[in-house]
């Protein structure tokens, strides 16, 4: 007798779904806000002054933070329960100082996890592509493919390790730029959220630990060119991470962030384009050299 074929995976209906176009617009004021908010200082003067303004790649997330929110709103989860789960970054070219930005977005993949379906909302634009992962718990069952598993730390010891000093109004100043999810402001929201009180948002996190990675390869932040992160557990604001770092490469570097010794990032990949030979780097910030040996 011939073997009957195995079933195929079933397809939750989300996949492939459209999300639309949308366009953009942003200030020089608001990247550098941006900047601010996830540790540049005043004397970051390429970051920080319009004179001198490079756009830190990352800004990129905020101005596109529409398309999960929007999946959201369209019930394909529950948003009081889903959370971020990873992020990935694609540069194609530098953000410029100030104009309008149009992206497209898309549910790229539904995973099945059984007990929960993790999201790829999919955004790309001219200048980066970028995948909100997010975990909704309830969503999964379907009958579907579970995905790739989670990255997995180095098992030789750390090349280096680096500090990132979060400050206690950072959400605060974060959520101007585009999330404004209550549970980062408010005490009664991140309660219900399972909080005992307001946390960082991930994304800022994961930009804040690009400023030091960047110091200690020598590169500039905003020559970031690739950028991955699993959010394993959350950041407050005024929390100090360590995180051991392992050299991956030309400009690249491997992160494990911990706080108060829980792992909080995981699975970083940070990789930064070399800098042109006539621009070097006397304006690289200089506070994000704060590092060590391992």
């Amino acid at each position: 007798m011939t073997a009957s074929p195995a079933a195929s995976p079933a397809v939750s209906p989300w996949r492939g779904h459209d999300l639309g176009t949308r366009t953009v617009a942003y200030t020089e004021r608001d990247a550098i806000l941006y900047a601010l908010a996830v540790g540049a200082r005043a004397d970051d003067l390429d970051l920080v002054f319009e004179e001198r303004l490079r756009v830190l790649p990352t800004f990129a997330l905020t101005l596109a933070q529409w398309a999960p929110d929007a999946l959201g709103a369209l019930g394909a989860f529950d948003t009081a329960t889903a959370v971020h789960g990873s992020q990935r970054l694609t540069v194609r070219r530098p953000l410029p100082r100030a104009g309008e930005l149009s992206m497209t977005a898309r549910v790229a993949e539904v995973w099945d996890k059984g007990g929960a379906a993790v999201f790829d909302v999919e955004v790309e634009s001219d200048h980066f592509l970028a995948t909100w992962s997010l975990f909704a718990p309830g969503g999964g069952g379907f009958g579907g493919e579970r995905g790739p598993g989670g990255p997995r730390r180095p098992e030789r010891a750390a090349d280096r390790r680096l500090t990132v000093a979060t400050h206690p109004e950072q959400a605060a100043h974060y959520r101007l730029l585009g999330d404004r999810h209550h549970m980062h402001i408010d005490p009664g929201a991140a309660r219900a959220a399972g909080m005992p009180r307001p946390f960082l948002h991930g994304l800022c996190t994961l930009a804040a630990v690009t400023l030091p990675a960047a110091g200690v390869l020598g590169s500039h932040p905003a020559d970031l060119t690739e950028l991955e992160a699993r959010f394993s557990a959350p950041v407050f604001p005024g929390d100090r991470l360590t995180a051991d770092a392992w050299d991956d490469g030309p400009g690249g570097l491997r992160l494990e962030a911990s706080a108060y010794g829980r792992p909080v990032l995981s699975g970083v990949r940070v990789r930064f384009a070399a800098a042109p030979p006539s621009e070097g780097l006397s304006d690289a910030p200089r506070q994000h050299k704060e590092t060590h040996g391992a």
